[in-house]
This record gives C-alpha cells, structure tokens and sequence, in this order.
C-alpha cells in the first residue's frame, strides 16, 4: 500500500510539473497508429512541430503549448518492431523523477553508452520492455530524452 502510494505520488508529481506523459502513455503511443497518435497529440494541445521521411521510416514530431517539450513517433516501413515513441524534455528534476518510476516499476540499468550524436544514455530492460534515457552533452543542461522502444 505505501509502495503503490508512494508511486502515485511521483506520478502525479511529474504529471503536474509540465504537460509530460506517464509511462504507460509512452508505451501506449507506441500501439497507436499514426493517425491516432496525430489526435492524440492535439488532445494534448501539442503543436505539430515537425515531419521527416527517412530511408525506411517516418518521424512525426509534436511541440508543446509552452515549447517545453517535444514528443515523436517514428513508424518504420519494414521492421515495426523499431517503432518507438521519444520524448525530449528540459528538466533535469523530470529526469530524475522518470528514472525513479523506471527502478519502481522494475527495470533494470543494462547498457550504457553514446549516441551517434556524442549524448550519453542507458539502456533500461524489463522483460522484453526496453527504455532509454538520453543525457544532455557534455557541458549541456538540455535536452533529456526518454525512448520508449515497441
């Protein structure tokens, strides 16, 4: 009972900080389909920010009313279980508090390492459940980044 209190607590704690998302909404933007992710972003007042056609895959990006955050949705074309939900942030206090919700809901710290773009991250894995929080460069204060991969 306290551990589920205490839980919730954090949970609301981020979800009044700034317009974030819990965990489960991260994960569950992943099952969405594009067009149901688009209005779920405008229920959330988010700002399309953003769209970009790659080699094999489409990332929609969305901003925030307060240009805070931002939250995309790559959809790739052959290989879908690399679609993933990104979620750039500017505090490192919802940082913190994202990664405390990771270790209570029961992942484990598996990798660590560099991004193409020199931003460290570690790998978090709970089952087959895997999340990675990106870290500001060196010498940076923003942005943090959590993905949420399908």
């Amino acid at each position: 009972m306290r551990k589920t209190l205490g839980l919730l607590l954090i949970l609301l704690s981020i979800q009044i900080s700034a317009q974030t998302f819990s965990l489960e909404q991260l994960n569950g933007f992943n099952k969405l389909t594009m067009d149901e992710f688009k209005k779920e972003m405008k229920q959330q007042k988010f700002k399309f920010y953003d769209r970009t056609e790659g080699l094999g895959f489409l990332l929609t990006e969305y901003e925030a009313p307060d240009y805070t955050s931002k939250i995309g949705k790559f959809e790739y074309k052959e290989e879908k279980s690399e679609d993933r939900i990104e979620f750039e942030f500017r505090d490192k206090k919802e940082y913190d508090q994202y990664l405390k919700l990771i270790l209570a809901a029961g992942y484990k710290e598996t990798q660590k390492g560099k991004i193409i773009t020199k931003e460290p991250y570690i790998d978090y894995y709970k089952n087959k459940e895997h999340i990675r929080l990106i870290l500001p460069k060196a010498g940076e204060s923003i942005p943090y980044t959590i993905i949420v991969f399908k």
